[in-house]
């Protein structure tokens, strides 16, 4: 089974199909060839026992793909991460700011930094069908980074903007966007 075709699977095994986290969280799994190195885990950072938790609690009825999605976090764990990587800052960044403390938002959280670290956009990387679902998800469950988006920048830049003032870096460049077909949208003048 491909990608393309394990996000409708996983969406057939779901709890609640349609919920903005449900959507992210099968998107983010089955990206997970899409992206390079230790991001090409189905959720980077989750180990066996948090994967299982996370299939049992939003894809119930996904037993005959655990042994798929452990190859590829077994996979992804082997591949070194770059030294550099802002991955455990980012995940840092939204647990700091979850709207409640429920398993699920450690695994959005973790979701959510891993399709950061790919290249495209943010609710594109995530699976979702469009901006709409990202924000209607950062709302529900990172409310207070919702809040402070109120310019409604790009995700991935405003995490990377968010993460550079906590440290003080007065020029800060989101990753991945020189080869994006949107960098001018992105880094063009902003209003407002």
């Amino acid at each position: 089974m491909n990608a393309t075709d394990l996000r409708p699977h996983l969406l057939s095994f779901a709890r609640y199909p349609h919920l903005p986290e449900t959507l992210a969280l099968a998107g983010t799994i089955a990206l997970a060839p899409h992206r390079r190195g230790p991001w090409r885990a189905p959720v980077a950072g989750l180990g066996r026992n948090e994967l299982d938790g996370l299939l049992v609690t939003y894809f119930p009825a996904a037993e005959p793909l655990r042994p798929l999605l452990h190859v590829w976090r077994e996979e992804a764990e082997a591949a070194a991460r770059d030294g550099i990587d802002e991955f455990d800052d980012l995940v840092a960044l939204l647990l700091a700011h979850q709207t409640t403390t429920a398993p699920d938002s450690r695994w959005l959280a973790h979701a959510i930094a891993t399709a950061s670290m790919a290249d495209h956009h943010l609710w594109q990387d995530l699976g979702l069908p469009s901006r709409v679902e990202l924000n209607a998800l950062m709302h529900t469950r990172f409310t207070a980074l919702k809040l402070n988006n109120a310019g409604d920048m790009k995700w991935k830049k405003f995490f990377y903007r968010q993460l550079c003032e906590q440290a003080e870096v007065l020029i800060c460049k989101s990753p991945s966007c020189a080869a994006c077909c949107d960098y001018d949208v992105c880094f063009g003048p902003e209003t407002g």
